[in-house]
């Protein structure tokens, strides 16, 4: 068995990444398709805008580390996005599914912010600061994403499901 490195290591989680932001940027529309609240479908929309910019980066990094773009399935990145394609199916019509909506992105964000803090770390450990800048800007980008769908939540989405379950 060869040693795998820390190199190693790095490139298997930018193919896995890569997989996970291009998965997401084709699911983006749907998302914003099933939400009937703007401020919620801007925010899936803007956010496609910004995966396409995560897309870009990352190949900017595989040049970086002299790679070719490549990816690896992601089966958490799967599982989450059929989870949230699923609370679609069960939820479409009903009040919940702004709710359900928020907290299926906010499932993706997560995952993407552990992904990257993990990489960032990685690059500086491997003497790439330029690759963890690149990483560190997707990474806030993910973070700001993350607290819009929870403003949205907050504000709007969850008392419009309670409203609705209380009438």
């Amino acid at each position: 068995m060869v040693e795998k490195t820390l190199n190693d290591l790095f490139l298997a989680q930018l193919k896995d990444i890569y997989f996970a932001e291009k998965k997401i940027y084709r699911t983006l529309p749907k998302m914003a398709k099933a939400t009937k609240v703007p401020e919620l479908k801007q925010a899936f929309t803007a956010h496609r805008e910004e995966t396409q910019g995560h897309i870009e980066r990352l190949e900017q990094v595989f040049e970086m580390i002299g790679k070719r773009p490549q990816t690896k399935a992601c089966e958490a990145i799967n599982g989450i996005i059929a989870e949230g394609e699923e609370t679609i199916e069960d939820f479409g019509e009903s009040a919940s599914i702004e709710t359900g909506l928020v907290a299926a992105g906010q499932a993706v964000e997560h995952y993407e912010m552990a992904r990257y803090g993990a990489l960032i770390a990685w690059a500086k450990q491997l003497g790439m600061p330029k690759a963890a800048s690149l990483l560190n800007e997707t990474l806030q980008e993910e973070m700001k994403a993350d607290q819009l769908l929870n403003q949205i939540g907050a504000s709007k989405v969850d008392k419009m499901a309670m409203t609705k379950m209380a009438a």
